[in-house]
């Protein structure tokens, strides 16, 4: 008798343990998806776009693509209100209506930074508030954010180096044309062709520029920089733009073309087709923008997002270059012949 009235006891206990386990578990809520996303948040949601500068054509291009794809999720009842700011180059300003955001309590976020850490305490602070950040392009060094969605500038510039390296034969003179100087994607690609220069002694370097992401001021300084060097063998070019500026300053000097690298700039593509360069180039795509738009809800959304998205750099060369010049009449004439996006590219690249 006592025998069986302690396994009564025992199971009645079990059977009491188990009900109470799943009361607990279904009183707790989700763990949530991913980071900055609390939960609370429901479509449709609120998006913001804090754009650093707007006055580049990529960038133009970019915002184009930001456009679209909350244009499609709204369609679906995702996004209501898409709020764009213009930072002009200033990372305070940047900072200041990031601010704004919050305190507007949008419900997303997208920014490229002005600055790799001067940003980082107010996308902290949003993140906090469960506003769910995506970085892309140019980086913020915090990790207190939803996503970052970038391509590897750092490969970007060790691929290019390699190029260069190879077609001089591993000596001459060069000179390296970077983006603005303190913006994460020109310092990470010129951070990734420092070991090639390093493995190739006999590659002296001129010099070096830091301009913005146009053809004007790049001409600009190329023309300056031809009458000091009156041998360069080679240009390291880390931006598209900024090769169509070199090229158009030596031409209108009447320099002879060197083997160099850029990008999916539709003139220097054309200019590189026509004089019959030796060149390489990839691509940062413009639509890494809208990607982030679409990575940013479908967080909100519960969605498992990974807190960081690399998307594969493509390599342009002789190979494929009639490819992109095929599509050139869809782009403008100073801007950026960009691969093909869509919802479902960017499910497949978020994985899971």
């Amino acid at each position: 008798m006592a025998q069986r009235l302690l396994r009564n006891t025992l199971a009645t206990l079990a059977v009491g343990t188990a009900l109470a386990l799943l009361q607990l578990a279904t009183a707790q809520p989700a763990a949530a998806a991913a980071k900055c996303i609390k939960g609370d948040r429901k479509a449709p949601y609120t998006v913001g776009w804090a754009n650093i500068y707007s006055v580049p054509t990529w960038m133009k291009q970019t915002s184009a693509t930001i456009d679209d794809v909350a244009g499609q999720l709204k369609a679906k009842g995702l996004v209501d209100n898409y709020v764009v700011t213009d930072a002009e180059g200033n990372a305070n300003t940047q900072i200041t209506q990031i601010q704004s955001m919050i305190d507007a309590d949008v419900d997303a976020i997208v920014v490229i930074a002005g600055s790799s850490t001067a940003l980082n305490r107010v996308i902290e602070q949003a993140c906090e508030k469960g506003i769910a950040v995506a970085n892309v392009d140019s980086l913020v060094t915090t990790d207190q954010l939803t996503v970052k969605i970038n391509t590897d500038s750092n490969e970007w510039g060790k691929q290019a180096a390699e190029f260069l390296a190879k077609e001089m034969g591993g000596k001459g003179n060069i000179i390296i044309m970077n983006g603005p100087a303190g913006i994460s994607v020109s310092e990470d690609r010129r951070a990734g062709a420092t070991p090639v220069l390093a493995a190739n002694p006999d590659i002296k370097v001129l010099t070096e520029t830091n301009t913005p992401y146009n053809a004007a001021p790049a001409q600009e300084a190329m023309t300056s920089l031809l009458f000091q060097h009156p041998q360069i063998d080679g240009i390291l070019s880390l931006g598209g733009a900024l090769t169509a500026g070199a090229i158009l300053a030596m031409d209108k000097q009447g320099r002879p073309m060197v083997p160099m690298t850029g990008e999916n700039y539709r003139l220097f593509l054309e200019m590189w087709k026509e004089k019959g360069l030796t060149a390489w180039a990839t691509m940062q795509p413009n639509w890494l923008g809208g990607f982030g738009v679409y990575a940013a809800v479908q967080a909100l959304e519960g969605r498992a997002v990974p807190a960081f998205v690399e998307v594969p750099l493509p390599v342009i060369d002789n190979s494929n270059l009639d490819e992109y010049l095929a599509r050139a009449k869809d782009f403008p004439a100073d801007g950026y012949i960009y691969s093909p996006y869509s919802l479902e590219l960017f499910d497949k690249l978020l994985g899971g």
